[in-house]
């Protein structure tokens, strides 16, 4: 990001890079060398076993010769959002007096492009610190629909995921998500009841309910993330936009009976 560009403005750079400007006035209080390794090797291990709370943290980082205390642990667990048994960042906390809507999807059978759209949050690793990625995907083809990078949890950047999502006419009989913040939002909730989309959030704790996009970030990172060293926002999103784009038009899924999510949503859609 240049802000003494000469001819692209600060806004168009952000539209570019896909990142919120807002975001470019925050600055986060950095943490330590040591912190930040601390804080990849408990990334990973989260991906692996993201039924692992803080004492397991801890006893597996004895395994891997590192003695460190276990409020450390917790401390650096919180502020990249994640906890035991929900694997996903911690997001799930709803704003005050927002409202929470039911799981509509036990039991539903998902036949259709379009009948169920999700979405999430997760946190992607960088060589200094990390930056947010939300998501949303059709459940039926597991096509991704719209996705944007943000430096903080705001909520403008999931507005505009969701937006994107919808243009062309296109919309889900149902939408869901988890109960955190950006989802309950009015603004956000605002623009699925505008369109009469059903809204559907996840229970607290119910780790199955939004399977299909934990996977795609399963997959983003093993195939992506920990492979590199992003040393900015725009290298980021250049790999983070490669590898959806191959996920989307060339990975081939079992479950689709070895087609790519294209492949059903674009013939179908």
């Amino acid at each position: 990001m240049d802000r003494d560009h000469a001819e692209i403005s600060v806004r168009r750079q952000c539209e570019l890079l896909g990142a919120n400007r807002s975001g470019l006035y925050y600055q986060p209080l950095g943490e330590s060398e040591e912190n930040l390794r601390l804080m990849r090797m408990l990334d990973e291990q989260y991906t692996r076993t993201p039924f692992y709370g803080s004492r397991r943290m801890v006893e597996w980082l004895v395994t891997q010769g590192i003695e460190v205390n276990r409020k450390r642990v917790v401390r650096l667990m919180d502020v990249m959002g994640i906890e035991a048994v929900y694997p996903k960042p911690r997001l799930s906390v709803p704003g005050e007096g927002h409202r929470i809507y039911p799981y509509l999807l036990r039991d539903v059978k998902v036949t259709r492009l379009n009948q169920v759209w999700s979405t999430d949050i997760t946190y992607i690793r960088m060589a200094q610190g990390f930056i947010c990625l939300v998501a949303v995907m059709d459940w039926f083809s597991r096509y991704v629909l719209s996705w944007r990078l943000s430096l903080t949890l705001e909520l403008d950047f999931c507005v505009e995921a969701l937006k994107c999502a919808l243009r062309g006419g296109r919309r889900p009989e149902i939408f869901n998500s988890d109960q955190g913040s950006q989802f309950t939002s009015e603004k956000f909730t605002g623009e699925l009841a505008a369109r009469e989309i059903s809204i559907s959030m996840d229970g607290r704790g119910r780790c199955m309910d939004n399977i299909f996009i934990e996977r795609l970030w399963r997959s983003l990172k093993y195939e992506e993330v920990y492979l590199k060293d992003y040393a900015s926002v725009a290298e980021a999103r250049t790999g983070i936009e490669n590898w959806l784009r191959f996920y989307n038009h060339k990975r081939l899924h079992q479950s689709l009976d070895y087609r790519t999510p294209a492949a059903i949503y674009l013939a179908r859609g």
